[in-house]
C-alpha cells in the first residue's frame, strides 16, 4: 500500500492473519501521524502477527520498522486486539520519533567545543 504524497512509503503485512481492507485503511490513518511529524521518512513498514499459541493478553503483535535518513528506528508492541496493538505501536513510534528530534535539536543548539592538542600552524 504506497502513499502518493511527499514519495512516502507504507507497507503493511499480516502474518497468520488476514488483512480486511478496514484493517489496512486503520492502519494507514494512524500511521498519517508520523508522516506529519517528521518528513524525512522514507518508508514505514509495519507487520501485524496473530499467535494462536500465546495467551490472550499477548495474542496480537505490531512490528514497525521506520526507514529514516540516519539510523532506523524498531518497535515492537503485544495486545490482546489487533486494533489496540497498532494504536500502542504507533504511539511508541512517534515517542520515538519525538526522542530523536528532541536529541538533534539539543545537539545543534549546545554544541561541544573541540579540543585539538596539537598545534595548529597559523595562517600567512
Amino acid at each position: 500500500m504506497n502513499r502518493h504524497t511527499n514519495q512516502h512509503e507504507l507497507i503493511v503485512s499480516g502474518i497468520h492473519l488476514e488483512l480486511t481492507p478496514s484493517l489496512k485503511a486503520f492502519v494507514q490513518e494512524k500511521t498519517d501521524r508520523l508522516f506529519r511529524h517528521e518528513e524525512r521518512i522514507v518508508r514505514i513498514r509495519i507487520e501485524l502477527e496473530c499467535d494462536s499459541k500465546q495467551s490472550v493478553a499477548n495474542r496480537f503483535s505490531a512490528k514497525g520498522h521506520i526507514s529514516i535518513h540516519g539510523p532506523n528506528l524498531n518497535a515492537t508492541v503485544s495486545a490482546d486486539e489487533c486494533h489496540k496493538a497498532v494504536s500502542l505501536l504507533i504511539d511508541k513510534l512517534d515517542r520515538m520519533l519525538h526522542r530523536r528530534a528532541n536529541l538533534k535539536k539539543t545537539k545543534r543548539h549546545h554544541a561541544h567545543a573541540i579540543e585539538i592538542d596539537a598545534e595548529l600552524p597559523k595562517a600567512v
